[in-house]
């Protein structure tokens, strides 16, 4: 991913997107990050569905990111892992626990692999796979 992109995702918001047995699923998520090795990782805090639908559909999952006033966006895809352990969870846990003064948690992570990452931006570049 270039610095374009790892800076929006790090500054926006994300919509996820998954979909099993043809029904599709979207939702905007809060708890997330971009680890240095390029991979997303995503607190799991209201995810049932999505984890129901990586669950039936191998993972598969996409990420849209944009920035609503200059438009610049890109949509990601790739394949999800349902951690609940680790690193990354305790740190997502902290986080969710602070912002919801206790009354939430984080139950896991969803960390996402890239496989590409598509321009979303209008313009001659829409539709360019990076």
């Amino acid at each position: 991913m270039n610095e374009n992109v790892v800076k929006l995702l790090k500054e926006g918001m994300w919509d996820l997107a998954t979909c099993a047995n043809g029904e599709p699923n979207v939702v905007p998520v809060a708890f997330k990050d971009v680890t240095a090795d390029g991979r997303l990782v995503v607190g799991d805090v209201f995810l049932e569905t999505t984890l129901k639908n990586i669950r039936e559909n191998g993972g598969r999952i996409a990420i849209s990111v944009y920035d609503a006033k200059t438009l610049e966006g890109y949509q990601l895809k790739g394949v999800a892992e349902y951690v609940t352990t680790g690193a990354v969870v305790d740190a997502f846990k902290a986080m969710v626990e602070k912002v919801f003064n206790g009354a939430a948690t984080a139950r896991g992570a969803l960390v996402i692999t890239p496989e590409r990452v598509i321009v979303t931006t209008p313009g001659a570049d829409n539709k360019k796979v990076l």
